[in-house]
């Protein structure tokens, strides 16, 4: 008589080496932290969840008339971008930098004594 195992051994490992495979990429696929005092509308609207290349236009002209945003919650003076798209993508927002934003520091000017 002939016996068929119940799974086939390579067609499993397989299921399970792709299975793994979709875990590690998805990560790749959701959004990541994005500077909007620097970064351009492609990436704006690459980055941020529920914002689209309009959108994002339009927080970079924006940033251009007005300057560096201070806080992320100064996005939702941009047309189109509302308090509930702040609080989506808050965790994703940096605002570090910016072309206006602080100048490094300066050098300490040696005293005379030293």
């Amino acid at each position: 008589m002939f016996h068929r195992p119940m799974f086939h051994a390579k067609g499993s490992f397989l299921a399970i080496v792709l299975g793994c495979a979709m875990l590690l990429c998805s990560g790749a696929l959701q959004a990541g932290p994005v500077n909007i005092n620097t970064a351009d509308a492609a990436t704006l609207a690459r980055e941020l969840n529920g914002v689209g290349l309009k959108r994002a236009q339009a927080i970079v002209d924006y940033r251009q008339k007005h300057g560096p945003f201070k806080s992320a919650d100064e996005l939702s003076l941009v047309k189109g971008i509302g308090p509930a798209a702040v609080a989506k993508n808050r965790e994703l927002i940096r605002i570090e930098g910016g072309k206006s934003a602080g100048k490094a520091p300066a050098e300490p000017t040696p005293s005379l004594s030293e």
